[in-house]
């Protein structure tokens, strides 16, 4: 079996995917990868499936032994990382021989760094998905132990590099009216976009907590609110007026009162966002969302493209003699028009 066993994992590291759409009516959120941008990034650099599985990292890596030749791709938060000591660039393509040790260790900015796997990660799906959704009773955290099976990997090339989106130290997050809004006063509404937030400690893949200085955002009779349909890039209002930016295991209902909705683009912002990183909110009108929303993914499409060969010493490139070196070559002393004979 192509496979990673896991010799060493930190205590948030779980397989995801893009997650379970159109199983809110049955109480499951949707799930998946906390930075889907990461997982784009990875399929790009692997020239595959943006929808194949990867191992999402919370804070901290691992150590892995290959039971196999191994492409793999690294992404999203930076962490530092080796190949049997040697050290591998982030945000970067690999091939890993049979019995090779890779270390991945803590994130250096971010949050959730990925390791992908030529091929994806090929563990059994659940409802449509192999994310693991912990919240909902849908699959574990990875264990030491556990073996990363690989999905089929057609022959593809590594050494390729990406110039990632830098979305690690907060910033500004674009936020549309929701059914809600109504319901804050417009003074409110303006405050909370004048207003600059710090990414507090109370923080998972369901939520994301918003600190600022002064009085909270509270809602008119926001205490006879009933539940309704929430989606991930809600911004929920706790009794005291604090805001949370619920993320992709947000519950499906609830009846705190929600000023706007993040656009989902800006949701890796949040994600990633450290402990005391500074954030803003924008609004933007529906329409506006919209053509920003699209833009996004048709970048999401090109990224294959936005690849290009990753500059490395020679002497360093273990698998070197897998490589194409040289190609086409001709002699300056041949008759390019002669038949035969010596080139």
């Amino acid at each position: 079996m192509n496979a990673l066993k896991v010799l060493k994992i930190g205590p948030a590291a779980s397989v995801q995917d893009g997650g379970r759409p159109g199983l809110l009516d049955q109480g499951v959120s949707r799930g998946g990868a906390a930075d889907v941008l990461a997982l784009a990034e990875g399929a790009a650099l692997l020239r595959q499936d943006p929808g194949l599985a990867a191992l999402e990292m919370g804070g901290m890596g691992g150590t892995f032994e290959a039971t196999a030749p191994l492409r793999i791709a690294l992404t999203g938060a930076p962490m530092a990382a080796t190949l049997d000591g040697a050290a591998l660039a982030w945000n970067a393509s690999h091939r890993i021989e049979a019995g090779q040790r890779l270390d991945i260790g803590p994130a250096r900015r971010g949050v959730y760094g990925y390791l992908h796997l030529g091929g994806g990660i090929d563990t059994e799906p659940v409802l449509g998905s192999r994310s693991a959704h912990v919240a909902a009773g849908l699959g574990r955290a990875v264990a030491v132990g556990d073996l990363l099976p690989a999905g089929p990997d057609a022959p593809g090339e590594t050494g390729l590099t990406l110039a990632a989106e830098d979305r690690f130290q907060g910033g500004e997050l674009r936020i549309v009216e929701s059914f809600q809004s109504a319901l804050f006063p417009p003074d409110v509404r303006n405050r909370f976009a004048e207003t600059e937030f710090t990414r507090g400690s109370r923080a998972n893949r369901m939520g994301v907590e918003m600190l600022s200085d002064g009085e909270g955002f509270a809602a008119a009779g926001q205490l006879n609110i009933l539940s309704e349909v929430i989606v991930p890039g809600d911004v929920q209002m706790t009794g005291d007026g604090k805001p949370f930016v619920l993320l992709r295991e947000a519950q499906t209902t609830g009846g705190y009162p929600r000023i706007g909705t993040v656009l989902p683009c800006d949701l890796p912002k949040v994600a990633q966002a450290q402990a005391g990183a500074s954030i803003r909110f924008r609004w933007v009108s529906l329409e506006e969302g919209l053509q920003i929303q699209d833009a996004y993914d048709r970048a999401l499409r090109a990224l294959p493209g936005d690849c290009h060969p990753l500059l490395r010493d020679p002497a360093d490139i273990q698998d070197l003699l897998s490589y194409q070196l040289v190609s086409g070559a001709v002699s300056a002393l041949a008759d390019p028009f002669a038949t035969g004979g010596d080139t």
